[in-house]
Parts: C-alpha cells; structure tokens; sequence
C-alpha cells in the first residue's frame, strides 16, 4: 500500500510519530484530519492507521538503518528532544575534523539545532532551542584560531554531516521501496 510520497516526508512523519500523544481528545479534535491521507486506490487512510504507518516506518528504519546514519537523521528530523540529543552526542564522537572537541560539539549541535527566527522566548513552539550567544563560533574554540580556519573546520563538519543525511535518505528510499509505501516515480 503506497503512502507517502517521497522518502523525505517518511522519514518527518516517523521520527514525528514518537512525539504524538494518545490522550483523549475533544469531539472536534478527533474529526479533524490534515489533508487527506491516501492510500493507493484513493482510499483514505484513518489517523490512528497512519500512525500505525508511521511507527512500523520508524521501527523498520531504526533496525535496518546503520546507527550512524540512523541517528544523522534523527538529529536532523526529529522533534523528540532526549533522542535529538543522544544522536547529536553520538555524531560528535563520528565526525572527523582537526578542530578541538569543543568545537566539533558546538557544531554538530548548531548543524542539528539551527537558530530560529523569532524573538527569544517569544515561541509557541515546544522544539529545543539554543541561546543566540551558542551560534557565536568564536566561544567555540578556546585557543582562538583564526576565523577562516574555524568557518572551514565549520563548513567541513556540515559537509560531513549532510553527507551522512544524504547516504541515509537514499538508504531509506530502498527500504520504503522495498516495503511498499513509497509513491512510483515516473522515470
């Protein structure tokens, strides 16, 4: 049964799924659906079966995926803030750079945490976020190294990072084939 889209959207929903409650709902709440969910043959889909969607999604990536690039996804994607923060720590120890472990720590986390707009506090939202003053790189590295060096310690980490979101997304892709749920692309 094809469901989502595009491995993207999969990978979002399922790394969401973790963080949607099951409490109990007002009438309103429980008819309200966000765009219709089809299936393949335009059946729509309940909520309750997309979230089961959702978490066999998640499980099946999190067993097939290699850890490292499971969790440059999670770090990356997901809205569960103890999970978000046990992947950053483990990407810390993988990413390979010369800089400092300091460094290396401040950023992945501001690669997986990006600073939002908005005024400080001001958000409705329930997503981790950092102080304006983490984002500054010279705090970063206590020896003081020259700013060109640490914008490219920066900019390389990125690169491996996204490099490991990239590899994990085309794995992702082949699993979802695989199972079934990923919309045919025309070639």
């Amino acid at each position: 049964m094809t469901i989502y889209r595009d491995v993207l959207s999969a990978v979002v929903r399922c790394l969401a799924a973790e963080c949607i409650d099951n409490t109990a709902k007002q009438a309103w709440q429980t008819l309200y659906q966000a765009g219709d969910l089809t299936a393949a043959g335009g059946r729509v889909l309940s909520a309750r079966e997309m979230l089961d969607m959702d978490c066999l999604v998640h499980a099946r990536l999190h067993s097939q995926l290699p850890p490292r690039l499971w969790d440059a996804l999670v770090a990356k994607y997901s809205t569960h803030k103890g999970r978000k923060v046990d992947a950053i720590g483990y990407l810390v120890l993988l990413v390979e750079s010369p800089a400092p472990q300091l460094f290396r720590y401040k950023a992945v986390t501001a690669w997986a945490i990006p600073p939002l707009k908005g005024k400080e506090g001001k958000r409705s939202t329930d997503m981790l976020v950092l102080p304006a003053s983490f984002y500054d790189m010279s705090t970063w590295d206590p020896e003081a190294r020259p700013e060109r060096t640490r914008r490219r310690w920066r900019a390389d980490i990125c690169k491996s990072l996204e490099a490991m979101v990239n590899e994990a997304l085309v794995e992702a892709q082949e699993i979802l084939q695989a199972e079934g749920v990923l919309v045919e692309q025309a070639a």
